[in-house]
């Protein structure tokens, strides 16, 4: 049998992976010219499932624990292991507090601690929360990754046109994110911004979080001196440029974090759609046509990996069960 998977995107290549990896015919189709150039190509890459369970349910955090040992073995030597330090300044003590309260898997650093670990940071903030269980990854290197490994099984590819008759295929899995939106009920958009600055004026070794009121940042170290900043969530469907405010929000909160991002240079900006459910909780789905990956608001890199393997573990059972009853 052959299973069409629609979308290029993290989930769609996961699942087509996965699917693959089950000796699968697998063909994925993607309306794009290329993989990656969805909302998938504006992620963090952050594998932070303790620091996600501050504002997600508790499936976030247990489904996506093994994410950091699945991207190892799909494409090796990507993942960066340094955990994440979630700062506040002193007048945002509360928040830090309560992002403490909310998660687990930390444990708090004083000044010396947080110097030790980001030196670049010595002097700049008292105390902090480190989460030394989490990873990290080049978003734009796992989905190229993700795509030779899924190649390499037999996976064919098609991109720049639509999906054709699903009736031409033992099953379909549907993973085209924000396309999917008025197609899937209850699913919605969330507009995240990021962009990319350079310097050499500032090193870090992780992603580090720093927490205010208005609006917290988050900023990913990517090597040679580019750090990705994001990202906004605004409930909107709007994919147009980034605006003025929130590029300013961001290049505010990244000045607070250190001063010399005040002259790096801001080399990319851009913009993504999360699809989301209600909950913010992505999920598997059945479909007329057969499943769909759907949800997956910020938590792409994340929870891929396990969505991925509960849908091909799926499709095998539904067609075992039906080889069984023709046979």
């Amino acid at each position: 049998m052959t299973v069409l998977v629609k979308g290029a995107g993290v989930a769609g290549l996961a699942t087509a992976l996965e699917l693959g990896r089950r000796g699968l015919a697998v063909e994925v189709v993607e309306r794009r010219a290329d993989i990656g150039l969805g909302a998938s190509h504006w992620a963090g890459g952050m594998l932070a499932p303790y620091c996600e369970r501050e504002a997600a349910e508790e499936i976030v955090l247990t489904s996506g624990l093994a994410a950091a040992d699945w991207w190892d073995e799909a494409v090796p030597g990507l993942v960066q292991r340094g955990g994440t330090l979630v700062l506040a300044n002193p007048r945002d003590l509360a928040d830090l507090k309560r992002f403490a309260s909310r998660t687990r898997g930390h444990r708090w650093l004083g000044e010396e601690e947080i110097a030790d670990l980001e030196p670049d940071l010595k002097g700049r903030f008292g105390t902090g929360l480190f989460f030394s269980e989490e990873a990290h990854l080049d978003p734009r290197q796992a989905l190229r990754g993700l795509y030779q490994a899924a190649r390499q099984l037999g996976v064919s590819f098609r991109f720049g046109e639509g999906a054709g008759d699903a009736g031409d295929y033992a099953s379909v899995v549907d993973c085209r994110g924000p396309q999917a939106i008025g197609e899937i009920q209850g699913l919605r958009g969330v507009r995240g911004e990021m962009l990319y600055l350079e310097t050499a004026e500032v090193t870090l070794s992780r992603p580090v979080r720093l927490l205010h009121p208005r609006h917290p940042l988050y900023i990913v170290p990517r090597g040679n001196g580019h750090f990705m900043l994001g990202a906004t969530m605004i409930e909107t469907d709007d994919d147009g440029p980034i605006t003025a405010r929130s590029m300013m929000e961001l290049l505010n909160t990244a000045y607070a974090l250190h001063p010399a991002f005040a002259e790096a240079r801001i080399v990319e900006t851009g913009t993504g759609i999360r699809p989301a459910f209600p909950d913010n909780v992505p999920r598997l789905i059945k479909t007329s046509e057969g499943l769909a990956v759907a949800g997956m608001h910020r938590h792409g890199f994340l929870l891929a990996p396990a969505l991925a393997r509960e849908a091909a573990e799926r499709l095998i059972t539904i067609h075992t069960s039906e080889r069984r009853r023709t046979a």
